[in-house]
């Protein structure tokens, strides 16, 4: 199975690796202001593009073993000899999961944000419904994209995400950074669970927000059956952006784990 090069920004060469996987339709410039907090207590913060997302090679096929060698390809790279802390939110979470209990001794520390062992229906095509009928050649900017995605997603947040996938083309159009064909092509297989006898038995913290349903009381259990060592956080008047709902709170219950 063949990786890709992944595209990254480092931040604070030279301290303790830390490598961070967003979520589906995301990149790694999500992921900047808490980077720079990261940097500033002394880690190597990687904000990685995964395969089909962001500055990333766009590829025919997205699968997890896919995207778990793209990960390891890229530490084996940039942080080789070095124990490497992971941060993955949901579909990142579930390739930091896939990562540690396939290839433990490249885990030190694994944090997983709004998401589970378990499987998840497909959820995502009003959002790539409501992008792939954007007519990108009538529109001439981020605001028009805005109030013509408006049609259909209400959430202003969801809409502000989205629209950091565009980037103007050689052509002086709009386009889409991530590939969007390819990503809808495989919405049936993005929530696929774990394993059965999947586990990783090292340090590990499962942050939710308690306004979303991706950890339910209810999974505590099947996630300690993959993870036994996992603690939980949850933050209040947080949904699933967890990270951008709530960032102090965030910070503090990621940052108390990563320097225990």
């Amino acid at each position: 199975m063949a990786s890709v090069t992944l595209s990254s920004k480092i931040l604070g060469e030279g301290g303790r690796p830390l490598i961070v996987l967003h979520g589906f339709l995301g990149m790694g410039d999500n992921w900047a202001s808490h980077a720079r907090t990261w940097a500033d207590l002394g880690f190597e913060v990687h904000l990685v593009d995964q395969r089909n997302h962001g500055r990333s090679p766009h590829t025919a096929s997205h699968s997890y073993p896919e995207l778990v060698e793209d990960a390891l390809a890229y530490a084996e790279t940039h942080c080789a000899g070095r124990p490497v802390a992971w941060i993955g939110h949901s579909m990142g979470g579930k390739v930091a999961m896939e990562l540690a209990v396939r290839y433990p001794s490249w885990v030190e520390r694994l944090v997983v944000v709004d998401i589970g062992p378990r499987a998840y229906p497909p959820h995502h095509q009003f959002i790539l419904d409501a992008m792939r009928g954007l007519n990108l050649d009538q529109i001439a900017s981020r605001t028009e994209a805005d109030r013509a995605l408006e049609a259909q997603l209400s959430d202003w947040g969801i809409r502000q995400f989205l629209l950091k996938n565009l980037e103007w083309t050689d052509e002086k159009k709009l386009g889409w950074k991530c590939n969007l064909p390819v990503l809808e092509s495989i919405m049936d297989r993005i929530g696929k669970p774990l394993g059965p006898l999947d586990q990783y038995v090292g340090a590990t913290l499962f942050v939710r927000g308690l306004a979303s349903n991706y950890i339910r009381d209810e999974d505590w259990s099947g996630i300690l059956t993959h993870f036994p060592a996992a603690q939980l956080e949850s933050i209040a008047g947080a949904g699933h952006w967890v990270h951008a709902e709530q960032p102090k709170a965030f910070q503090d219950a990621v940052n108390l784990f990563l320097r225990a």
